[in-house]
């Protein structure tokens, strides 16, 4: 029981041997935009609303999103699944992915999320520097050491996805995910990792799936961006281009023909994707956080997906 009632339930999918469910929360915001309070918050909206599956990283929130993800899920903590990644850069010393900072980084992202083990260990990003074998060598001992359940990789290709499979020798841990950037306006997954990972049995996990919030819903042609919101300058703000804006008036269309929003489109669709185990959307708020959830549940017929992929041809022609 929560603080709100009785949890709800939501359906599963398998990562390796990890059971989460398909609508994740993602931490990115924990100890950025929202402090320890705020966090709480989100965290137990989550819960309540069925979510099992926290996806956090050292990095996020200036390595603070991990302790408050831990002290937040308190007594959860055996409920859910804890994913975290390593390998970008936390300072200039603490970084990539040479087997002797593989442990240093676990032992700190035990210590900041309270825990003895955590459930899917990620490499956040490949490392030109070290050979994937000694890196996965690494991510073993973890895992026969019981520190690490399962291992993942981020932002990988094809062509390092088989490198490291093939560096996998004597039933020592592989890879069991794949997290790449994946949305209806970004697509380029479907040319070469998502059909990998259906081969290999590997369960994909789509970052940024609302575009960095241009399918949210908030982002309409011919208006401002909202002030303060991530694409109204910075990096993603090219983003907020023409084109962009074109998709997404066609796309909310097409939902409220069938009584639906643009989120609801943008996470369902992921969810019919192959080899998709879960979405992991942000939430600053627990309304977000209900939101993301409840746009899950729209099952998408075989004519909804190819009437999206005519709409998504057409705009970019």
């Amino acid at each position: 029981m929560t603080t709100a009632g009785k949890q709800q339930t939501m359906e599963t999918r398998r990562i390796g041997s990890l059971d989460v469910s398909t609508v994740g929360l993602g931490c990115n915001n924990f100890g950025r935009k929202l402090d320890e309070p705020a966090t709480v918050a989100v965290v137990q909206a989550a819960l309540d609303a069925g979510i099992t599956f926290f996806d956090t990283a050292d990095i996020y929130g200036d390595t603070k999103s991990e302790p408050f993800l831990g002290r937040a899920l308190g007594r959860h903590r055996d409920e859910v699944v804890i994913a975290t990644k390593f390998g970008m850069a936390v300072d200039d010393k603490r970084r990539g992915a040479r087997p002797e900072y593989i442990h240093q980084a676990a032992e700190d992202s035990l210590r900041r999320l309270g825990t003895d083990c955590i459930d899917l260990y990620q490499l956040h990003q490949p490392d030109p520097t070290v050979p994937i074998a000694e890196t996965l060598g690494a991510m073993n001992e973890l895992v026969a050491a019981g520190k690490v359940r399962d291992i993942g990789c981020s932002n990988f290709s094809v062509e390092q996805i088989r490198e490291a499979e093939a560096a996998v020798k004597n039933g020592a841990a592989r890879f069991v995910s794949v997290q790449n950037e994946y949305s209806l306006l970004h697509r380029e997954p479907e040319e070469g990792v998502l059909p990998e990972c259906e081969r290999r049995g590997l369960a994909f996990l789509p970052f940024f799936p609302l575009a960095s919030g241009l399918l949210s819903g908030k982002y309409r042609r011919g208006r401002p961006a909202p002030e303060g919101s991530r694409l109204a300058g910075g990096r993603y703000a090219a983003d907020l281009n023409e084109q962009n804006l074109a998709i997404v008036e066609s796309l909310i269309e097409f939902a409220a023909r069938r009584g639906h929003t643009l989120l609801d489109l943008a996470v369902s669709w992921l969810l019919m994707r192959p080899a998709v185990a879960s979405v992991i959307a942000g939430a600053t708020t627990p309304e977000q956080v209900r939101r993301n959830v409840a746009a899950g549940n729209w099952r998408l017929s075989a004519e909804d997906l190819a009437e999206i992929d005519s709409l998504l041809a057409r705009s970019e022609e």
